[in-house]
């Protein structure tokens, strides 16, 4: 740099940083109607304003001298505490729940600004034309390295926001599905992760290995809290006996192999996850087919099968009477029995859900009346014969 370059660059640099106290001034005037929490920053940080400031002149006298990529703004003395206080007014973007974009136009109202202040000073002192475009191009530089920084700072909190509300979230599903939580504790861990406790809940499990099944699952409910527990994946759905949520449940869930728990209180949850658990092992084994399986639709079905070596030995015993048979004609009797059993002995309607004439329903009956003799007239043992045939079998 010439004597006279330096000389130049000295006056320039002296009257830019003449007027930044009233350049910030009036940033902040015009801020304060659309952006009055803006300006209110402005006054509540002043050295960070002035430090601010000060770099921008810097910079953009070392963009007039040296070009843009020598004088990028984390290469400037003091720029690491910049970009900290740019992050940090991104942060609190977030953390207000206020948008990004609101923040990034007062930076282009600020920029304007700015370049009206330059380009009447550097004209005063009658700088050459390319040392202004250089100029009016650091400007706008300059801000958008800003924007960027409180980008940045933007981004870092939603993500930290997001993942701590999630690990909130994790943990209170946790504490509700274990049988040693209390009350007074789960509600502490509800306001942590911010999620206001529903009067009942229900659990849904889902095959966490199936794309389909995790996709749904992070539609079901906007409401509801993740379940990673042991081997289980799901969702704990507040208050599914709402008017219209079971309907949006079963819509939300088709097709995901899922299984919604019986719905209680709160405090009953882990009976909603074993109810679920034996749910998904009817569904399964094909014993409960719907699409998805409510488990309060299928409580019977669930209590007659929720040990399936019990039920064995009783449809064992129960059916002994005909273990002499060729395995068809056994197969046939069973059918004819179960059906018999539906329908309180009619008939008419055995023949018809069977498919055959209503004296081969006779002819079966008397075949099982021979064989099972007084049983059949005997409520304890009909009892025990509904319960072993009527429940759907594999």
């Amino acid at each position: 740099m010439t004597t006279e370059g330096a000389q130049g660059r000295t006056r320039l640099e002296l009257a830019l940083d003449s007027h930044l106290p009233e350049l910030i001034a009036e940033v902040r005037d015009l801020l304060a109607d659309g952006w009055p929490e803006y300006a209110a920053f402005l006054d509540q940080n002043p050295d960070g304003m002035q430090q601010a400031a000060e770099l921008f002149v810097h910079r953009l006298l070392d963009m007039a001298e040296h070009g843009r990529s020598e004088s990028r703004i984390d290469r400037l003395e003091g720029a690491q505490t910049i970009q900290i206080v740019f992050e940090q007014i991104g942060r609190r973007q977030w953390q207000a729940g206020a948008d990004l974009t609101r923040l990034l136009t007062a930076y282009q109202l600020g920029a304007r600004t700015a370049w009206r202040h330059v380009s009447a000073t550097a004209l005063a002192l009658e700088v050459r034309p390319d040392v202004l475009a250089a100029l009016a191009e650091a400007v706008f530089d300059f801000i958008n390295q800003l924007s960027s920084a409180s980008a940045r700072g933007y981004v870092l909190e939603q993500s930290e926001d997001v993942s701590a509300r999630e690990r909130n979230r994790e943990e209170l599903a946790d504490l509700l599905l274990s049988d040693r939580s209390g009350m007074s504790v789960i509600r502490e861990a509800a306001a942590r992760a911010n999620w206001p406790l529903p009067s009942t809940g229900a659990v849904v499990l889902v095959d966490a290995n199936t794309d389909v099944a995790r996709r749904v699952l992070s539609h079901v409910d906007a409401g509801s809290l993740p379940v990673r527990h042991e081997q289980l994946s799901g969702a704990i759905v507040p208050d599914p006996g709402l008017s219209g949520r079971r309907d949006q449940l079963r819509r939300a869930l088709r097709g995901a192999n899922a299984v919604i728990g019986h719905t209680v209180p709160l405090e009953h949850l882990p009976r909603s996850v074993a109810i679920a658990q034996i749910a998904v092992r009817l569904r399964q084994t094909g014993i409960l087919a719907d699409d998805p399986v409510f488990a309060d639709e299928h409580l019977d079905t669930i209590i007659v099968h929720r040990d399936e070596l019990l039920i064995g030995f009783l449809r064992e015993q129960i059916l002994a009477p005909l273990d002499d048979l060729p395995a068809g004609a056994r197969a046939r009797l069973i059918e004819t029995l179960t059906a018999w059993l539906r329908h309180m002995g009619d008939r008419t309607a055995i023949a018809e859900e069977l498919h055959i004439h209503p004296q081969t329903v006779r002819y079966r009956v008397a075949q099982l009346r021979e064989r099972f003799g007084d049983q059949l007239d005997s409520p304890r043992s009909r009892a025990r014969l509904f319960l072993a045939l009527v429940w759907p079998v594999r």
